[in-house]
Formats: structure tokens, sequence, C-alpha cells
């Protein structure tokens, strides 16, 4: 397997700039997740990874190599779309040995190459099947082997779970992970879906507009996210935002001013000043329904309770902004009832209005930073 280094990747199309100057480490042996919504540019840079689109400007070496001029062949890498891409006149076996067949690979290495790999992924029972007769979870699989056969330096993933259905997906996750632990090859996968990015990755890069706004683990994104739009893409469901100024109560205790003049209690912040335009976020588990205002609660108007059978959302507005709750207990309240909530103030997080950055607290020892 090998390590693959961007540097100032740039791509455009005429006029149009699609990449920003990427720049990404990727280690060897690693799982990267390119995550972001659709037109971000994830695709794209895998593509590029590939060879499957020119690199405008910048290199991208693989295994110490710039690979800027070679051909996809030349790359030494295999790619995993989201269509299965499946010869359907060849049966399974057929379909995985086609490249090395190519190759003139021996026989009896193909054989031996089929055999381990349909056992890896549990094929063995379907090798004589062609495409059509395989669930939708099996052609995955067989697109995997087909890669995995040709032990190459690194994986490349294009949402290869987008086709499938909601538990299926959930199935795919798990052994697309426990593959990767078993092999240890080098893999970049690319997906819109956030709950793949989280349970998927050694590290995220998440993007947007072209530009990588953030590299972390997984907890690292979620619990120190470094802008409004991370916060808001990485987390299910989504984070809270309420717009507010900011204000200084004493040295250890800060707050938002909300518009209808409700304060919420927050750590202070690094480089933020009384009167400053802040937006604060709270991920809805960080919200907390209390009994009334001396326990410390702001009321919020109940829009609608969501049952999620392990645990329940409740929809309320707080200063004309819509929030979600997540409580595992199961609450009953009528439609355009009151109740009171309250903000885990080592949880919030503080960002500035205008430039959209994360201000991580001043003082935060042992707390979210």
């Amino acid at each position: 397997m090998a390590s693959i280094q961007i540097e100032n990747a740039r791509k455009s199309y005429g006029a149009v700039d699609v990449l920003h100057g990427i720049d990404l480490n990727i280690s060897d042996g690693e799982f990267i997740v390119l995550v972001g919504p659709s037109g971000c540019g994830k695709s794209t840079l895998l593509r590029m990874i590939a060879g499957l689109e020119d690199i405008t400007s910048g290199a991208i070496s693989i295994a110490g190599t710039v690979v800027n001029e070679l051909q996809p062949k030349d790359r030494d890498i295999a790619m995993v779309f989201q269509s299965y891409a499946l010869y359907p006149h060849m049966s399974v076996a057929e379909n995985m040995s086609y490249a090395l067949a190519l190759r003139k690979t021996a026989k009896e290495k193909i054989s031996d190459a089929i055999s381990g790999v349909a056992e890896i992924l549990g094929l063995t029972a379907l090798l004589d099947r062609r495409p059509k007769a395989l669930s939708g979870g099996q052609r995955q699989r067989v697109a995997m082997g087909r890669a995995i056969v040709r032990k190459p330096q690194a994986f490349l993933f294009d949402e290869p779970l987008s086709n499938l259905d909601a538990r299926l997906r959930e199935q795919m996750r798990t052994e697309i992970r426990k593959l990767h632990r078993r092999l240890g090859a080098t893999s970049v996968y690319v997906t819109h879906d956030q709950i793949e990015a989280m349970t998927m990755a050694d590290r995220i890069v998440a993007m947007h507009d072209g530009i990588i706004q953030q590299v972390g683990s997984p907890v690292e994104i979620y619990d120190r996210p470094a802008n409004i739009f991370v916060a808001s893409f990485i987390g299910s469901p989504a984070m809270n935002f309420l717009e507010g100024s900011y204000e200084i109560a004493d040295a250890t205790t800060a707050g938002i001013r909300l518009s209808d003049g409700a304060l919420i209690s927050v750590l202070p912040v690094a480089d933020a000043k009384p009167g400053q335009a802040i937006t604060l976020g709270a991920r809805p588990e960080h919200i907390s329904i209390v009994a009334d205002a001396q326990s410390g609660g702001l009321p919020a108007k109940v829009e609608l309770i969501e049952p999620m059978g392990l645990s329940t959302l409740v929809h309320v507005t707080l200063a004309g902004k819509p929030i979600k709750i997540f409580t595992m207990d199961r609450p009953d309240y009528p439609v355009d009832s009151f109740i009171h909530i309250a903000f885990d103030m080592a949880k919030i997080h503080v960002f500035d209005t205008a430039s959209e950055k994360r201000l991580p607290p001043a003082n935060a020892a042992g707390i979210l930073t």
C-alpha cells in the first residue's frame, strides 16, 4: 500500500474554478473520507487522484511518485464506483478476474486470487452466478472484489453505497470497514452522507465550494467544528443555530443576547468583544428540558414531537428560530404549549457571525477546545 500526497491541486473547467488549492496528506493504510454536499468538488478530487480528470495545476503523488502525467492504468489504484459496472454476460468469477486476465496472469494465480477474495467477501457460493441473479449488496461486493484481486496501492470509492437501501447501506458500511482493517489498505472514500463519514473514517475531510474546510478525526470534527458549515453539515440531527450579540458577565461567564432579549450563558471566548455579532451553536443532545425558569430554562414554544423509537426529537421555537432537542424520554407536550429549555454551557459552540469561524473558549481546560 502507499501514501498519497496532494499539493496545491487546482481544477478549472475554462473560467470556472472547481478546486481551489487542495493540500492533503494521506498516510499509508489510512481510511480517508471526503464529505460534503453535491458540487463541493469531492468526486472531482477523487477522479484527479485516479487519473480520470486532468490536474490544472499542483501535484499528486502516490507512494512518493508524482502521477500527474500517468494514465489511470499506470497508477496502480483500484476504483469502486456508485454504479457496479459489472459485465452482465460474465459470471461473478469472470467479472472479478477480468483485469487479471487482461494482464495475462497465470490461470492458477487467478484461481487462487479469486478464491481468497471470494472467501473474504462471502461470495464463494456465488462465483458461478451472473449479476442479474445477485442482490444489490452482492453486486457491490463483487465490484469490491474485482478491485481487491488486483492488489493495488490504493482503493478509491466514489459513493459506492448510494444505490442501496438504508438497511443494506448500514450492513455494507460495516463490511467495508472490516475489510479495510483486514487488508490495511490505503483508502479514499467519497460520500455526501455524514453518517457514513462519521462511522467509517480514520479522518474526515470536510469540503465546501472546492475548498477543504477541516480535516480531523470524526470525534474532532463533531466536537470542534472549524466553522458554521462543518458544524451544520456534520451531525444528525443537525446543530441548532441562534444569532445574537456577545456580552461579558464576569471573568468566568459570558452570554449571547438573543433578539428577544433572552440571555444564554456561555464560556468566555477568545477574540470576542462586547456587542459583537455571534452565532451560537448547540447540538440537540446538549439542550435539555427543565422544569421552569428558576431551573435556568428559557420559554420555548412546542411545534412538533417526533418519536424515533429509542429517542424523541422535540421541535420548538426560541426567539423565533426553530430548535431541535434530543431526549431519551418520551414527552407528550401539546403543540403550541410552552416548555422551558436549558443549554449545556460547556458544550455550546460560539461562531463569529461575519467570518463564520468557531471562536474557542478563552480558558477551556478540560472542556471542548
